[in-house]
């Protein structure tokens, strides 16, 4: 099994298929702190960061729009002060991909060079 946190997106298209659930049960094991949300029908990777101040989370959420330019795969991000939720799903096919797992568990890691630098 690929380490998900050293993987990198791979391109997608709109016919891609989504998780099953199987696989589904299996990834989200890998990254246990993300909650899978449905928002009107489309499964997404939900989770809030906590962080000390404003300027922290606004770091945050820079490093995590840094990934997701250099993969090509952009979340929904919300920063307020001392917390930033990051939601992963796949917009061409409205549902969870492998990518959106893959950025969930690169998120964690730069939450945790995020708590390093705290």
């Amino acid at each position: 099994m690929t380490v998900l946190s050293q993987a990198h997106c791979e391109a997608c298209r709109a016919d891609a298929p989504k998780v099953s659930e199987q696989e589904l049960a299996d990834l989200i094991r890998q990254i246990p702190d993300w909650r899978v949300e449905n928002r009107d029908g489309i499964l997404q990777l939900e989770k809030v960061f906590a962080f000390r101040n404003f300027a922290r989370a606004l770091a945050f959420t820079d490093a995590v729009g840094a990934l997701a330019e250099a993969e090509g795969h952009h979340p929904a991000l919300l920063t307020e002060w001392g917390r930033v939720t990051v939601t992963w799903w796949t917009h061409k096919i409205r549902g969870l991909h492998r990518n959106d797992f893959i950025m969930a568990a690169r998120t964690d890691e730069l939450a945790k060079g995020a708590e390093d630098r705290a």
